[in-house]
């Protein structure tokens, strides 16, 4: 699915809240991760300013979810994003949702955005320098929400290594129906 071999990377750890009475993230709540990741992916393209508090802003228009696993309370999340797709006014962008350490992706999105005018709302095409930063991406571009650890070089193995989940064992069906 993805071009680059280091892609920009997202980690985050899921928390309490997030999950169901069985401690499995809600299915709603991956959209909140992969907002969270695309906003990071932007910034790491050195355009969270001006997509935060300039003339420009997004909308997502279309976003599309593929289960094959779960993620629980306390794991640590890895999401990869790259721009797949880029139209007049549109970008895409893809997900892949790792257990940090665990070579599978549990999740896989899509999600499509118009560039607006920040004041009108009105779709405007992508400037010239958005879309070369949008198709050179963000490789090797990681930024941790989740351990401390991480930023310090310890492998992405041991992220998660501490935690014994195996009184709830993994399903790896497709648990969820896509969206």
């Amino acid at each position: 699915m993805f071009r680059m071999d280091d892609p920009f990377r997202y980690y985050l750890r899921v928390r309490y809240g997030e999950c169901d009475a069985q401690k499995i993230v809600f299915n709603a709540q991956y959209g909140v991760y992969v907002d969270l990741a695309g906003l990071e992916f932007l910034r790491a393209l050195g355009y969270g300013e001006v997509l935060m508090n300039g003339p420009l802003d997004y909308q997502v228009v279309k976003q599309t979810t593929q289960w094959k696993s779960s993620a629980r309370f306390d794991d640590v999340l890895q999401i990869a994003v790259e721009a797949t797709a880029l139209g007049t006014t549109s970008f895409t962008l893809a997900c892949q949702i790792h257990v940090a350490g665990r070579p599978e992706p549990i999740a896989t999105t899509e999600s499509v955005y118009v560039l607006v005018d920040a004041k009108t709302l009105e779709k405007t095409p992508l400037p010239a320098d958005f879309r070369a930063a949008l198709q050179s991406g963000a490789p090797g571009r990681h930024v941790n929400h989740a351990d401390s650890t991480l930023r310090h070089g310890a492998p992405e193995a041991q992220l998660n290594s501490s935690r014994d989940h195996s009184e709830y064992p993994r399903q790896d069906s497709n648990l969820r129906p896509t969206v």
